[in-house]
C-alpha cells in the first residue's frame, strides 16, 4: 500500500511543474492584440473600399470586391502557412472578419487534401465552417419568418 506522504508530495511536484509549464497570458494585452489585430484587416479592407470607389465602381460592386480580396489574402496566407502566426497572435481579431472564416476553410481544405478530392477536400472542407453556414441561415429563416409574420399583423 503506497504511502499518504508519498501520494502528497508527488501531488505536489506535479502542481509545481503544471504551475512552471503552464503559459500565463495577460487578458488586456491579448485584448488589445485582437483589437489591433481586427483593427488592421478592417484598415486593409477601407483602403480597398477607396481605392475601388476612386476607380469609379459602385458601392454594392466595391463592397464585393473588398470582400473578394480579402478572402484571396487570407487564402494565400493560410496556404503559406502565415494566417496560422497571425491568428496566434491576434487571436479572436483575426478569427472574427470574413477573413478568419476563409481561413477556416482554407485550412481544411488544406489539411485533407492527402485523402484525396472527394473524401478529403470535398467531405472535410466544411468541417469547421459548415456548422457557421448552417446556423446562419437557419437564424436568417427563422428571423425572416417572425418579420414575415409580424408584418402580416
Amino acid at each position: 500500500m503506497p504511502d499518504n506522504n508519498s501520494n502528497q508530495k508527488k501531488q505536489k511536484q506535479y502542481e509545481e511543474y503544471v504551475k512552471t509549464v503552464t503559459p500565463i497570458h495577460s487578458l488586456p494585452i491579448n485584448m488589445c492584440k485582437a483589437f489591433f489585430t481586427g483593427g488592421f484587416i478592417c484598415v486593409l479592407g477601407q483602403i480597398v473600399l477607396n481605392c475601388a470607389g476612386r476607380l469609379g465602381l459602385d458601392k454594392d460592386t466595391a463592397g464585393s470586391w473588398c470582400s473578394l480580396i480579402l478572402i484571396l489574402l487570407s487564402v494565400i496566407l493560410t496556404g503559406c502557412n502565415l494566417y496560422s502566426k497571425i491568428g496566434r497572435f491576434g487571436g479572436a481579431g483575426s478569427l472574427v472578419p470574413i477573413t478568419g472564416f476563409a481561413n477556416s476553410v482554407a485550412a481544411s481544405a488544406i489539411e485533407y487534401k492527402a485523402e484525396g478530392q472527394v473524401f478529403g477536400i470535398g467531405c472535410k472542407i466544411f468541417t469547421i465552417a459548415g456548422p457557421v453556414i448552417l446556423y446562419g441561415i437557419l437564424s436568417s429563416w427563422i428571423l425572416g419568418v417572425i418579420y414575415y409574420l409580424f408584418m402580416k399583423i
